[in-house]
C-alpha cells in the first residue's frame, strides 16, 4: 500500500463546529455518513437538530 500525504486525503466540514477534517482509516467503511470531526462535536449537537436536518424542510 502506498503512503499518502494528509493533504491528498478527502476532507469534510464538521456539522457542529464547521472546521475541516480529513479522512481517517477508522472511518473507511462509513465515510459517507461521518458528519462530525470528534466525539465532542457529535455529543454537542442537540438530539432534535439532527432530525430536523434529515427531514428536508
Amino acid at each position: 500500500m502506498k503512503m499518502r500525504r494528509k493533504s491528498d486525503l478527502p476532507t469534510k466540514l464538521c456539522a457542529s463546529c464547521g472546521r475541516p477534517f480529513a479522512w481517517r482509516k477508522k472511518w473507511a467503511r462509513d465515510w459517507e455518513s461521518v458528519r462530525y470531526c470528534s466525539e465532542r462535536c457529535r455529543r454537542s449537537v442537540t438530539p432534535g437538530a439532527a432530525q430536523r436536518e434529515n427531514c428536508g424542510n
